[in-house]
């Protein structure tokens, strides 16, 4: 017990084991459902060093896991040797390093027998933005020139290019013909033009809107008719 406590508290464990602690306490808040596994999936990205494909949480515990497990019995063999020095300070650089290289290639072929249970979701795509409402931004919005803002589901915004059909797609209603593609005002966006790399918009007013429900199902008057 002693001799495993004295590798542990020792260089290089010692700087994987409060690595480690880190980690536990990690999946701890994502057990208590304080954190999400895939926290930190947009900030760094494993694919160069060959993780790509599962989540960066779990790659990283592993590595972290594994490169403890192997400094900690490579600090105990070291002990055991009785080396002393200069030749025990450069093993101890060579258990640290070799901890790591060893862990690293641990988890690349983990990480490449089981990435398929983690499918990759689809990259976000200008076809999400249709039947989005959007701002218009320009002056005006006319067949060949407009710009508009929209927001996407996660909340951040972008500008995209507009175009209004000729004559232009109206929403159904009196009240219809009041409302001008102009700046500040809102469109809807129905479809996109993938070769010319633009949206079809046309006039939309808040109040004409049905709602999803009768979008789904149909209109009261439609289903009455």
């Amino acid at each position: 017990m002693d001799e495993f406590l004295s590798a542990a508290l020792g260089f290089p464990a010692v700087i994987f084991g409060a690595a480690l602690i880190v980690v536990i306490c990690f999946w701890l808040l994502v057990l208590a459902g304080a954190a999400g596994h895939d926290s930190f999936d947009a900030d760094l990205d494993t694919g160069p060093v060959g993780f790509g494909g599962v989540p960066v949480s779990v790659s990283v515990s592993l590595l972290v896991l594994f490169s403890w497990f192997g400094s900690l019995t490579g600090t105990v063999l070291l002990h055991r040797s009785g080396t002393g020095g200069a030749a025990r300070a450069v093993l101890t650089v060579a258990v640290l390093a070799g901890s790591l290289i060893i862990s690293w290639a641990a988890v690349r072929l983990l990480v490449h027998r089981f990435r398929r249970f983690f499918p990759a979701e689809p990259p976000p795509s200008r076809l999400d933005f249709v039947g989005s409402v959007c701002t218009i931004r320009t002056g005006s919005v006319t067949a060949n020139f407009g710009q508009a803002e929209v927001a996407s589901s996660d909340g951040s915004t972008a500008v995209v290019q507009v175009r209004l059909a000729d004559p232009p797609h109206r929403l159904p209603g009196p009240s219809a013909e009041d409302t001008l593609l102009v700046k500040g005002g809102a469109g809807l966006l129905y479809a996109y033009d993938e070769e010319g790399e633009f949206f079809w918009v046309s006039p939309y007013d808040a109040a004409l809107d049905p709602g999803p429900n009768a979008r789904a199902h149909g209109s009261p008057d439609r289903a009455n008719g």
